[in-house]
């Protein structure tokens, strides 16, 4: 996993309802946990576009939900600055659900552009991708 190449602030809390951009069977994920986030003491970890997340499946396919899954962000709503001083914003938060937490997509066609930042950090996601921005 590499490093991030912006700055990008973390939007999406503990408890966030992510919507998924992938034909894996969920539709809605709960995040729960942020992999490799380290906090202040009482604060609740929050994620990024590129992170990994462990997250429940609250609408979908009767036999995904109630499952625990990884997932990754690959949009989100707040806008964030690039290093060549490009601001990028997205329409909607989502993420795309992992067979694995080495970074394998579940699914096999992901709906809408996909973050170059979350493409640079997890090359299986980049295979997978139609639209990077």
């Amino acid at each position: 996993m590499k490093s991030i190449k912006a700055t990008i602030p973390k939007c999406l809390p503990h408890g966030a309802r992510v919507e998924t951009c992938d034909n894996s069977g969920a539709k809605m994920l709960k995040i729960f946990s942020v992999k490799g986030h380290k906090t202040l003491k009482g604060k609740m970890p929050s994620a990024r576009v590129g992170d990994l997340v462990q997250a429940s499946v609250v609408k979908g396919r009767p036999d995904m939900r109630k499952t625990v899954v990884w997932a990754i962000i690959v949009r989100q709503k707040k806008e964030y600055r690039r290093m060549d001083g490009t601001r990028v914003k997205f329409e909607d938060n989502a993420a795309v659900v992992l067979k694995d937490d080495k970074g394998n997509p579940k699914g096999t066609i992901f709906k809408g552009p996909v973050a170059k930042e979350a493409c640079e950090r997890w090359p299986g996601i980049a295979k997978v991708a139609s639209m990077i921005v």
